[in-house]
């Protein structure tokens, strides 16, 4: 199966679960790769025919933005799950990364990955 990627998509909101954390937006970077199959836009060289991934890190940062999450897991739930309302779409992986979550490490990050579910889409 063919894949789109998106990586390192930097998005500002508030996120965490200490009362500071949440006083400021902080920076997240995002990876996103969604499986599916791209020979339809190949064929027809239309952006009808795939994802745009112009639009859908648009969403991905307005879900962050808009989500005022407390954990990370919740947000890339959020965002797997909504891109997996393309009916085009196999799988998503989602990655969350936050600078500097743990002082002695320049990231901390959750990974989700997630399948369309059998007879769904």
């Amino acid at each position: 199966m063919d894949r789109i990627a998106i990586h390192d998509l930097a998005v500002d909101c508030i996120v965490g679960v200490h009362p500071w954390e949440r006083e400021a937006e902080q920076r997240l970077f995002l990876d996103v790769e969604l499986e599916l199959d791209l020979g339809p836009a190949a064929a027809s060289d239309a952006v009808a025919d795939t994802v745009d991934y112009d639009a859908a890190a648009r969403e991905i940062a307005r879900i962050a933005r808009d989500g005022r999450f407390r954990l990370l897991e919740a947000l890339a739930y959020r965002v797997a799950d909504h891109l997996l309302e393309e009916p085009r779409v196999a799988s998503v992986r989602v990655r969350v990364k936050k600078p500097r979550a743990i002082l002695a490490a320049a990231w901390a990050a959750v990974e989700v990955e997630r399948r369309r579910e059998a007879g769904a889409g």
